[in-house]
């Protein structure tokens, strides 16, 4: 099966890692392996800060929305997951008719003067598997699966993403316990 544009959710098997209560929106996933962006773990930084750090000044509207740590890969790369539009960016990803993941300069330059994506998440490295690494780890039961609902991204806030995907499900992740079973 191919997980992109799928949520990944972290089962308790993963508790203490970096992945620990983290749900992941796949952007990428084939027979090379799987990228993802963490959509739910924020960074002791916000969008201002980031964007005045790349000398891209901004009105004040993005000094509460953090960026969020989007993974262990290349943690000081900027990504940035947006409902699509018909703007071509520079280095854009069109994950889904829906999602798109663009990582060039361009996009923050517009973000930050109003003019770019309105529903977007911006993130500092991503989350990436090689071939037959995440499909190993689904078989160990260290993730739950689902199709992806751009609400959870863009409408929910970030503390509560991981629990509404799981709602979606119709999983309590509280009840759920951390040792695999195999019949």
């Amino acid at each position: 099966m191919n997980f992109r544009n799928h949520f990944l959710l972290a089962m308790p098997a993963l508790s203490g890692s970096i992945f620990s209560d983290t749900i992941t929106y796949m952007c990428e996933h084939n027979e090379h392996g799987a990228m993802g962006i963490i959509i739910n773990r924020p960074l002791n930084l916000s969008v201002e800060e980031m964007l005045e750090h790349l000398q891209l000044s901004a009105d004040g509207r993005l000094r509460q929305t953090p960026v969020m740590a989007g993974g262990p890969v290349q943690g000081d790369r900027g990504v940035v997951l947006h409902r699509s539009t018909k703007h071509q960016w520079e280095r854009c990803l069109k994950v889904s008719d829906e999602i798109s993941l663009t990582t060039s300069r361009d996009i923050l330059a517009a973000i930050a003067e109003g003019t770019g994506p309105e529903d977007n998440l911006i993130a500092l490295g991503y989350a990436g598997w090689g071939a037959g690494q995440l499909e190993s780890e689904i078989l160990e039961n260290s993730w739950l699966t689902l199709p992806t609902d751009s609400a959870i991204i863009f409408d929910t806030p970030y503390q509560q993403r991981f629990s509404k995907a799981a709602e979606q499900l119709g999983v309590n992740m509280n009840l759920i316990s951390g040792e695999a079973g195999h019949a």
